[in-house]
C-alpha cells in the first residue's frame, strides 16, 4: 500500500475526490446524441472499437476492463486494437447504513480513494472507513485471484490506458477508477463506453481524462435499455475472455 497521510489520525493511502468544475471543450467531445440499441455487449464493443481506431497497433496502449459487464466490451476493443487486455477492479466504500452513498473506493494496485466531502460532512470516523475497506479488500482480492490468478497487474506507468465499461449512467464507478488510475501514473486515460448519459460522458473530458462513447441517447434512463441482451456477465465468462483475448469465442460462455 502506498503511503500518503491525510492527517495524523488517518495514516492510510488517500486521494481526495474533488468536485471541481469540469472545463468542457466542444471540440473534443466524442459523444453522439442518437437513439439505437446494441444487440449485445459484444456488438457494443465492436462499435466502440471503430471509434478508437486511432489507438490501434500502438505499443503504449493498454485496455482495462471494469468487471464484470465491461469485460466483453473491452475484449472486442483489445482484439481490434491489437492491445493487451487486463481488468481494473474497483470496489465502492459505502457509508454504513447508507451503502448506496459512496465515501470512497478501493481499486487494483492497493489504491484507496476517499470522498473527503462526504466523510467530513457526516463525521465518519476512521474506524468505520477501515472496517468497510477491509471487507471490500477481501472481495477485491477474491476477484483479483479469480480473474488474474498469479499474474501481476500490467504496469501502467507512462502508458495510454483505455478503461472500458458497458455504459455510464452517473459515472461514479468510472470516476473512482479514473482517480485510482491517476495514482499509477499513466500518460493518458481514455474513458471508453458504447453508451453514456451525455452530461456524464462530457464530464470526463477534462485535464485527467478524455471520454469516447458511441452514443448518448436522450432521454437516457439507464444503460441496460440500450442493449437488447443485457444479461449478467458471469465470472466464468470474464475468465474465459481474459484467457482468450487473441482469439474470438465461438459462443457465449454461460
Amino acid at each position: 500500500m502506498k503511503s500518503v497521510k491525510r492527517h495524523a489520525q488517518r495514516p492510510t493511502v488517500v486521494v481526495a475526490i474533488r468536485n471541481a468544475e469540469h472545463k468542457l471543450d466542444a471540440n473534443i467531445s466524442k459523444c453522439k446524441v442518437v437513439n439505437m440499441q446494441f444487440a449485445s455487449r459484444i456488438e457494443g464493443g465492436r462499435s466502440l472499437a471503430n471509434k478508437l481506431q486511432a489507438y490501434g497497433n500502438r505499443s503504449d496502449v493498454i485496455v482495462l476492463a471494469l468487471p464484470r459487464g465491461g469485460v466483453p466490451v473491452a475484449y472486442e476493443v483489445a482484439r481490434a486494437l491489437g492491445a493487451p487486455l487486463d481488468v481494473f477492479l474497483v470496489r465502492k466504500l459505502g457509508v454504513p447504513g447508507h451503502e448506496e452513498l459512496a465515501m470512497g473506493a478501493i481499486a487494483t494496485g492497493n489504491v484507496r480513494v476517499l470522498n473527503e466531502g462526504v466523510i467530513d460532512m457526516l463525521g465518519i470516523p476512521d474506524e468505520w472507513i477501515d472496517r468497510v475497506a477491509a471487507r471490500e479488500e477481501r472481495e477485491l482480492a477474491r476477484r483479483e485471484s479469480l480473474y488474474r490468478g498469479t499474474s501481476e497487474p500490467l504496469n501502467l506507468k507512462g502508458r495510454t490506458v483505455i478503461v472500458v465499461d458497458d455504459g455510464l449512467a452517473t459515472g461514479s464507478t468510472m470516476r473512482a477508477a479514473v482517480n485510482a488510475l491517476k495514482r499509477l501514473e499513466p500518460a493518458n486515460i481514455i474513458v471508453a463506453v458504447p453508451v453514456a448519459a451525455l452530461e456524464t460522458c462530457e464530464s470526463f473530458n477534462d485535464v485527467d481524462s478524455t471520454c469516447v462513447c458511441v452514443m448518448s441517447p436522450e432521454p437516457f434512463e439507464g444503460v441496460g435499455l440500450w442493449y437488447q441482451d443485457f444479461s449478467q456477465t458471469t465470472d466464468k465468462e470474464v475468465c474465459y475472455l481474459l484467457k482468450h483475448t487473441q482469439e474470438p469465442p465461438h459462443k457465449r460462455v454461460a
